[in-house]
């Protein structure tokens, strides 16, 4: 697995990583929101962060990470390549090469507050809307110093 940076070319491919994986970890949403959230993926917010690629060796994209000032704003994983520690190696690059040290997680995302818990953060403060002004609520974390 080698990391990359992400061009336009990649987003069809990181659309697809990204529907898949948050229809394997984000039960709660509803779909109408994730066919919301879809365009602004794509159009918008891919080019609002800088794209850290997670790519086989055949050049496979199994996930990816985006981070903006200092704030994981995007990490998701191919519901097929989970557990293999290419998270873990986003964040480690995040934190290590970009100054992450903040990530928002959805309270019902379990999963990733455990995963994000378990590798140094903290829950700093608590929102009751995600940024959509939706009903799913947010967990701000940061790295513990």
């Amino acid at each position: 697995m080698h990391l990359r940076t992400a061009t336009v070319a990649d987003y069809p491919r990181l659309i697809e990583v990204w529907e898949a994986s948050v229809r394997a970890t984000h039960d709660f949403l509803a779909e109408q929101d994730l066919q919301v959230l879809k365009p602004l993926i794509l159009n918008q917010y891919f080019d609002a962060v800088c794209l850290t690629l997670a790519c086989s060796e055949q050049g496979d994209i199994a996930g990816f990470s985006g981070v903006a000032d200092a704030n994981i704003e995007m990490l998701f994983i191919a519901p097929d390549c989970r557990g293999q520690g290419i998270g873990t190696r986003l964040l480690r690059h995040a934190i290590e090469k970009q100054g992450a040290t903040s990530v928002d997680v959805n309270e019902q995302n379990h999963a990733a507050l455990s995963f994000y818990r378990a590798r140094g953060f903290g829950i700093g403060s608590r929102s009751p809307l995600d940024g959509q002004g939706k009903p799913y609520p947010l967990l701000h974390l940061q790295l513990n110093a």
